[in-house]
């Protein structure tokens, strides 16, 4: 998927929401248990409840790895699913890679030859030969750790250096050497709030990938007021807050709800723009 065709969904949509399949055995809904794919079931239903009013899908893969040969075997029935009945949704592989080129190289095809994901999350610890691999896809994207929302952000990407520049904005400086806005995205945790505006001083034409509203406390509103450009070039992620808004029977039309909520709200940001 291209960057205008992500664009043109955004628009047409009017949606700049990518929904988290997070999908826990341990919290879906009980009388799924009884089916013989439980994840399978849910992440279908959740998809066919929240289709109309997201954009992209963001399967996070240790959900799955952590069920063992049948969760990935979830997971491959998830995304085939939805490129075969929802072809225009952008699909996320949330799996945080990172390693020495060789194995990169075997990550890359995993996400896109096997699974067949629009985007793979990466992060850039390594350096430029650890995330090449993945940018050898035509039109097919990496999202790359930049600022991300939990505390331990902290702890590395907020140091700075002698010059006062933090390693975050290092690596949004370093990572443009390796892919333009067409093919590269960087994850920004919407509780960093304010310190968007620095971001996009750095990468202002660049899609970023938002996790953190909601659940993590997040506002899409500080996320619109410093981070959206004319071309939006937000997508924001919810997770929690959809896929489990209720444990019941229910649970799908629960779903809908809470991604419609968000979908109205981002229908009047997008005014603005488009």
């Amino acid at each position: 998927m291209t960057k205008q065709e992500l664009i043109e969904n955004i628009r047409q949509k009017k949606s700049f929401l990518c929904v988290g399949l997070d999908t826990d055995i341990k919290k879906i809904p009980q009388h799924l248990l009884e089916e013989e794919d439980p994840l399978y079931a849910f992440n279908k239903a959740i998809v066919d409840a929240t289709a109309g009013y997201c954009v992209a899908y963001k399967p996070n893969m240790a959900f799955y790895e952590s069920m063992g040969l049948k969760g990935i075997l979830s997971l491959e029935k998830t995304i085939e699913y939805i490129r075969t009945k929802y072809p225009n949704q952008f699909i996320i592989l949330d799996a945080k890679r990172g390693d020495i080129g060789n194995t990169s190289e075997m990550y890359a095809a995993s996400a896109f030859e096997h699974l067949k994901a629009h985007a793979v999350t990466v992060a850039p610890y390594m350096g430029e030969d650890s995330v090449k691999p993945f940018l050898k896809y035509p039109k097919k994207w990496v999202i790359l750790l930049a600022l991300t929302s939990n505390k331990g952000s902290q702890d590395f990407q907020m140091l700075k250096d002698a010059k006062g520049e933090h390693l975050y904005e290092k690596v949004l400086k370093k990572s443009q050497e390796w892919a333009a806005d067409d093919q590269m995205m960087y994850v920004v945790g919407a509780t960093q709030g304010q310190l968007f505006e620095e971001v996009r001083k750095i990468v202002p034409n660049h899609f970023l990938l938002v996790p953190g509203v909601g659940a993590q406390g997040g506002s899409l509103e500080e996320v619109v007021r410093y981070g959206m450009t004319a071309e939006c070039g937000l997508l924001v992620n919810s997770s929690r807050g959809i896929i489990y808004a209720d444990n019941t029977i229910d649970f799908a039309r629960a779903a809908k709800h809470e991604a419609q909520k968000i979908q109205q709200e981002m229908a009047g940001y997008l005014e603005r723009i488009f």
